[in-house]
């Protein structure tokens, strides 16, 4: 288990539970672990209570989190990738494919970042290129076609922003996806599950419901990038990280999710099978009220969910 700096304190309470636990089993032993496995769990959550948006960011980038792969194992019974926009090439970044969930048949789709570096560089760290966007939304509207419900997986820091994605169309296409989307005549679920960031975010995150992880962050851009610009450095990163309010509570309070899923004690990096299980949950209840809503009702709220996004009063209060 790799820890993060404010996880230090968990860290020696752990090894200190793994040293008593290596030694002789006694009474005395088992009551020593019973009271500190109790410490553990309240140290736990008591940190976990509390993460500044700083923190927030680094458990959403944490290398054990579960990427979209590991929920497609261990949410969906079974899934069968399809491959390719039919103009370029096939985006690694970008997975998609059939799924069933307790037999609701769905198109599943979601940013890959990899474990290894030998992953993470053939997908691009999670950064899309437009043929990743062109992939996704092609297997949309065949999802429209069949009337399959869309499942989407947000776990990205942003587009890819190499001169090549920017000659194939890199904003068009993300501009064309949100538009497309947004008309789409089936049933759209949206969870970010890491990390929410910028255009390459929204190339696939407009649906009827879009929710977030508790300890995931959702922005206009990386907490580095908003530094750089407006403070001429990334060492202002966790400076960047609170103007932004983009933790799951201030997603919630502006509007700009409609549901924040808990995740297990600790973060989703530490059970990843919790978090599926609540992942599971989530989706089956938001999809089988979704799928009994009309066409025409669906798009007009989708419609007027973003519409209203970003509206404010006099007071300078969200309306």
């Amino acid at each position: 288990m790799d820890y993060l700096n404010f996880e230090q304190p968990i860290a020696d309470l752990e090894e200190k539970i793994a040293q008593i636990d290596a030694g002789e089993a006694t009474v005395e032993a088992a009551e020593e672990l019973r009271s500190l496995n109790k410490q553990m769990t309240e140290l736990t959550r008591e940190i976990y209570g509390k993460l500044t948006p700083w923190e927030t960011v680094q458990v959403a980038r944490h290398k054990d989190r579960p990427h979209t792969t590991d929920y497609l194992s261990l949410v969906f019974d079974e899934f069968v990738e399809l491959h390719g926009d039919k103009l370029f090439g096939d985006d690694r970044a970008i997975r998609v494919g059939f799924a069933t969930l307790d037999r609701i048949k769905v198109m599943v789709l979601g940013h890959q970042k990899g474990r290894t570096f030998k992953d993470r560089t053939e997908n691009f760290f999670g950064c899309a290129h437009p043929e990743g966007y062109r992939k996704a939304m092609a297997k949309m509207r065949m999802a429209e076609k069949y009337g399959l419900p869309v499942v989407c997986f947000i776990d990205t820091p942003g587009a890819y922003p190499g001169i090549g994605a920017e000659e194939r169309g890199q904003a068009q296409v993300i501009a064309e996806n949100m538009y497309e989307m947004s008309r789409l005549e089936t049933p759209v679920i949206c969870v970010v599950i890491g990390e929410g960031g910028s255009g390459g975010a929204l190339g696939i995150g407009v649906g009827d419901r879009v929710a977030v992880l508790e300890h995931a962050y959702y922005s206009v851009i990386s907490p580095e990038g908003c530094a750089g610009i407006l403070w001429k450095g990334a060492e202002h990163a966790e400076k960047a990280a609170t103007a932004l309010k983009f933790t799951s509570n201030n997603l919630l309070e502006m509007g700009i999710v409609d549901d924040v899923i808990k995740e297990p004690l600790g973060g989703a990096h530490r059970d990843h099978h919790g978090m599926a299980s609540r992942m599971k949950s989530y989706l089956k209840k938001n999809l089988r009220e979704l799928i009994e809503v009309p066409t025409e009702e669906l798009i007009d709220h989708r419609y007027a969910r973003f519409r209203k996004i970003g509206v404010f009063d006099e007071t300078g209060q969200s309306a």
